[in-house]
């Protein structure tokens, strides 16, 4: 076991840089007595340990985890919940995807206000987390909780109450309860049961409408939904256009992060890291701090070595396929949810329109699986259409996919008994060959009456999507060459497109993977692969075009092969129906 060390002459000042050296320990903490320790006694040997760490689960504590003010964005909740003087603060929603930092903002404000407004507030943060309701228990139910939830997180007895007017009446000036005006947050407010919901809003309501004779000053519910009471045929107190919206981290604030954890700890984190962590990220704060725990701690080659492209491409592939996490195995629930069809489509489809009055696109954007870009169409008309959160979720979300319509097997072999592939790789690397043997693959699984897609998502017309045809190859592919060949995916638009890429023994090819839209849309698409593979320094690309055909004839027509400035495009028609 190898254990980073310091190296100091005496007690090393708080200015004062370390000498980092690596030396053998033995793995028992009883017998470090064994290990080897620098000859000079005059040499004072320290353990590197960085006052702060990084964080990727829970509220960030800035005492003891690296974290980024978000000046902005606090000082716009503090307006929200203050508001003006002599008219009161606003009753608004502070909404976003999981583990984006809500929580933290809450708590930020609430230390704001007690300082800047001390003894001018009675400031209480509420969570519904450990609120433990079911749909079908009765509304009541939530009113025998209210006395604890009070004591707890505003330290006054109420005593019981019965009725939900009774706990309107709490906030009350003629009440008593509170000698000056409340400033309330509740976190985690849409865990409650949609009844109890509904409830409390109209309940909010009316103490808004007649905010006067109450000693609410300032109310933010917090949670994943952004529009509260949306069940609910009376409307909601809050003005969504004040509704709060935290954002992820922009790409100076993830190189700020980076920066603080060099400035405590000595050790270099190249740009080119920093920059990859954002670039996989978007900059989702719980996955920024995940990736900086993985890179710093578990796979941290050492304090004296720079951290590099080599440390970054082994935490990126343990991500995606050895470590666990929170924020990912909630995602990958969600998107095989009762939206996984729409899922699936997004990696096929670069046009679908997002539109957060849709409950299947609210549902996945809110539980941070897609988000949207503005694209120009050929008319110079802008719209906003659907992608995918991130790359990191993006991969992850297509390898779980894969695994879950083809499975960790084939029905039968990939390949016949006796081919090895010879036309494949005797001249570098033969896509369209290889490409043949997927074609035969199908076939020869028809003639046995097998379906390797059954029960897989249908169209309107019962025919299987694309996008199961999409997967499918990808997942054929490691069984036919995965022994060969590095096969992986690559997408380059976080929507609508996916890339197969393959090396063999340093020989590389490209798939692209299109569906069939129509026939004057293949040369553009030809065109748009020569440019990609161009770009790559490739001198080949070949497209599998997926066909809602089985006519051996129209696919003979559409599987051609061209040259598009210098590059040679190929095209294999696959029938899909």
């Amino acid at each position: 076991m190898i254990f980073t060390i310091c190296i100091g002459r005496g007690f090393l000042r708080k200015d004062e840089r370390c000498q980092y050296q690596d030396v053998p320990i033995a793995n028992h903490p009883d017998d470090r007595h064994n290990a080897s320790e620098p000859k000079d006694n005059n040499i004072i040997v320290q353990e590197v340990i960085t006052t702060r760490r990084f964080h990727s689960y829970g509220p960030v504590d800035k005492d003891i985890h690296f974290s980024v003010p978000r000046a902005k964005l606090v000082e716009n909740c503090l307006h929200h919940i203050i508001g003006e003087p002599g008219k009161g603060g606003h009753y608004f929603t502070i909404w976003a995807p999981r583990q984006t930092g809500k929580t933290w903002l809450m708590h930020q404000v609430k230390e704001r206000v007690e300082r800047d407004y001390p003894d001018q507030f009675i400031v209480g943060t509420m969570s519904m987390q450990g609120v433990f309701m079911q749909p079908e228990d009765p509304l009541n139910d939530f009113l025998w909780r209210a006395p604890l939830l009070m004591q707890e997180y505003l330290n006054v007895d109420i005593g019981t109450v019965d009725t939900w007017e009774r706990f309107k009446w709490l906030f009350s000036k003629r009440a008593g309860i509170f000698s000056r005006p409340v400033i309330l947050f509740i976190d985690e407010f849409d865990s409650l049961p949609s009844p109890v919901v509904d409830r409390l809003v109209t309940l909010f309501r009316d103490v808004y409408l007649n905010r006067n004779n109450y000693l609410l000053n300032g109310l933010a519910l917090i949670g994943v939904k952004a529009v509260l009471g949306v069940d609910s045929m009376r409307g909601s107190p809050f003005n969504i256009q004040r509704s709060l919206h935290v954002t992820n981290f922009s790409p100076e604030e993830v190189a700020d992060l980076f920066g603080q954890y060099q400035a405590e700890s000595g050790q270099t984190v190249e740009k080119e890291v920093v920059g990859k962590v954002f670039d996989v990220t978007h900059g989702q704060p719980g996955l920024v701090g995940w990736f900086g725990e993985l890179l710093t701690e578990k796979y941290n080659p050492g304090m004296a070595l720079p951290m590099g492209r080599e440390v970054w491409e082994t935490v990126y592939r343990r991500a995606l396929f050895v470590e666990l996490n929170n924020t990912v195995l909630n995602l990958l629930a969600k998107a095989r949810g009762p939206y996984r069809d729409r899922v699936m489509d997004l990696f096929v489809t670069s046009d679908i329109a997002f539109n957060l009055r849709v409950e299947w696109c609210h549902y996945l954007y809110m539980n941070g699986i897609i988000d949207y870009t503005t694209q120009t169409d050929s008319q110079g008309s802008n719209r906003e259409i659907c992608r995918f959160s991130s790359p990191f979720i993006q991969q992850c979300l297509y390898d779980a996919l894969t695994g879950d319509i083809v499975g960790d097997r084939l029905p039968i072999p990939a390949l016949e008994i006796l081919d090895n592939l010879s036309d494949v790789f005797e001249a570098g690397l033969n896509l369209p060959s290889l490409l043949s043997r997927y074609k035969s693959y199908l076939t020869r699984m028809k003639a046995r009456g097998l379906n390797p897609f059954k029960d897989q998502p249908r169209r309107a017309d019962l025919h299987y999507t694309e996008a199961v045809g999409h997967f499918h190859l990808y997942a054929w592919l490691q069984f036919a060459v995965g022994k060969r060949c590095v096969v992986s995916p690559e997408f380059p638009t976080g929507n609508g497109k996916v890339d197969i890429h393959l090396n063999c023994d340093g020989n590389r090819g490209i798939v692209e993977v299109k569906s069939f839209v129509g026939v004057a849309e293949i040369p553009k698409s030809q065109c748009q692969a020569a440019a990609y593979a161009g770009s790559l320094g490739m001198e080949s690309v070949t497209l599998a075009l997926f066909v809602p055909a089985d006519d051996e004839a129209v696919l003979d027509i559409l599987t051609t092969r061209t040259e598009h400035s210098g590059i040679m495009v190929n095209v294999v028609a696959i029938g899909w129906t």
